[in-house]
């Protein structure tokens, strides 16, 4: 698990629970809201920025987020190129970068809190099970066995808001819930797939037909 990954964002993945369980990726934006005053624009540049943590793992999550925006029809850009490495910049600062860069709408993220967890639950073992391919471990579980097992995690909280840069508006924001990353590409490609197509059903992003 990367720590660098950590300070920068609370990143998800889905547990072996909840894909067993059938959850859906947009189940990790646990509340949202949107401008109820404001008037759906086109965008034609939108400035993707994250807020904190290593520059090479913001840099990634920058990129992702371009790539999949250009994918779903909007150009975009990542607040990288027009912030040095070794400035410290608020949400503020993002905004002023993007009116610079001429973008009409910024996406900002930022890590909310960290929130360690326990779950103690009984142990299993396998036993082997007769099948049609002959005999195997580990498709059925016998037990409980021993001790209970114990489980410690931490479920990490980040907002996501996308911001009308032209009229100063915020128009969305998003509070999403995921548990410790472990690998570090995937869990970026799935938390910027989940923020984008929640925008998307929204028709939020002005998204070219």
């Amino acid at each position: 698990m990367s720590i660098a990954l950590l300070r920068f964002l609370a990143l998800p993945i889905l547990t072996a629970t909840l894909a067993l369980a059938g959850c859906s990726t947009n189940k990790m934006i646990v509340s949202e809201w949107s401008n109820p005053g404001y008037a759906s624009s086109s965008f034609r540049t939108i400035m993707v920025g994250g807020l904190g943590g290593q520059s090479s793992i913001g840099r990634n999550f920058e990129d992702e987020f371009v790539t999949q925006l250009k994918a779903a029809g909007v150009d975009a850009l990542p607040s990288y190129r027009y912030i040095p490495d070794h400035e410290k910049v608020d949400e503020a600062g993002l905004k002023e970068a993007a009116r610079k860069a001429g973008t009409d709408a910024l996406i900002v993220a930022r890590s909310v809190s960290v929130e360690p967890k326990t779950d103690v639950g009984p142990s299993y073992y396998p036993i082997p099970v007769f099948g049609v391919f002959g005999s195997h471990v580990g498709a059925t579980w016998s037990g409980p066995y021993g001790g209970p097992s114990v489980s410690r995690y931490n479920v990490y909280t980040s907002e996501v808001k996308l911001y009308d840069i032209s009229k100063n508006e915020m128009v969305w924001s998003g509070t999403v819930k995921t548990t410790q990353p472990e690998e570090t590409s995937a869990v970026v490609k799935n938390y910027v797939e989940t923020v984008v197509k929640a925008l998307n059903e929204k028709n939020l992003l002005g998204a070219k037909k």
